[in-house]
């Protein structure tokens, strides 16, 4: 276990640290566990670039946005989903498990997100993302196990379908809730496919999607092109490489563990009862 937990921290720890360190003097190499000068220059290049900030804003804004309207949307048709009296609802759970191993392909997708003007649109980062049929089962298992007599109490008391779900479903639901929205949190953070796809405008790119283009070109002149003036000798295009992935993977690691017990329950749904 020692031996499995340094091979997947090491790496982290290792960009970490050249980031850390000085431009010029990590190119050296020779550099595993501590900066051998250590120099904030490259993440002061990070965040004086705008382009990098831009990305970041888009990220920070698509996330919030995404992962609050995925659950929401998400959570009330699983809880249309959990009522037995749904009309037809063995016809849409048989439909919703074929989209679960088959798709139309990428091509029929991006004629599709074309059709409704989503192309070079923030809009593209929400909408298609609404719904997930995977997290759909989660939310509905957990639905199943909640008390019937709650939901009738409120009947009672003169309460309709979305006050039951706004008041009663939701407020008791929170682990599964916290579950889904770190699933989908993390999903659209680290989403770079549909920036670098449906999006050509440089002002609507996330983070990920520049980092991948950063990594990918991995252009000095164009990098440092980016860069504003003033930056130090000392900041080399791999050292704003590795300050750009630190800045990019901090927030995401950084909240983890705040919902990391949620995450482990909303992987038990289902499992156990009592």
């Amino acid at each position: 276990m020692l031996i499995i937990c340094f091979a997947t921290l090491y790496p982290i720890w290792y960009v970490l640290v050249n980031s850390l360190n000085e431009g010029k003097d990590a190119l050296r190499g020779g550099i595993y566990w501590w900066p051998r000068v250590f120099s904030l220059e490259s993440y002061q290049a990070v965040f004086a670039n705008p382009g990098i900030m831009t990305a970041m804003g888009v990220t920070v804004a698509k996330t919030v946005a995404g992962t609050i309207a995925h659950v929401l949307f998400t959570a009330m048709v699983a809880y249309a989903f959990s009522r037995q009296e749904l009309v037809g609802r063995k016809w849409y759970m048989l439909l919703g498990t074929v989209t679960l191993f088959f798709s139309g392909g990428l091509i029929p997708y991006f004629l599709l997100i074309k059709d409704l003007g989503m192309l070079d649109n923030f809009l593209v980062y929400i909408i298609p993302a609404l719904f997930s049929f995977f997290d759909l089962i989660i939310f509905m298992t957990f639905f199943r196990e909640i008390p019937a007599g709650l939901e009738e109490a409120a009947r009672i008391d003169g309460a309709n379908d979305f006050t039951i779900f706004f008041r009663v479903i939701i407020p008791v639901s929170l682990p599964v809730v916290a579950t889904i929205a770190l699933f989908h949190g993390v999903y659209q953070w680290n989403d770079y496919f549909t920036g670098m796809i449906y999006i050509n405008k440089s002002e609507l790119q996330p983070i990920q999607t520049y980092l991948f283009r950063v990594v990918a070109q991995a252009s000095s002149n164009q990098m440092m092109a980016a860069m504003p003036g003033g930056i130090s000798k000392g900041v080399t295009s791999q050292s704003i490489k590795l300050a750009t992935m630190v800045v990019t993977t901090l927030p995401i690691v950084v909240v983890y563990p705040f919902l990391q017990k949620y995450f482990v329950k909303g992987f038990m749904i289902g499992s156990i009862k009592g």
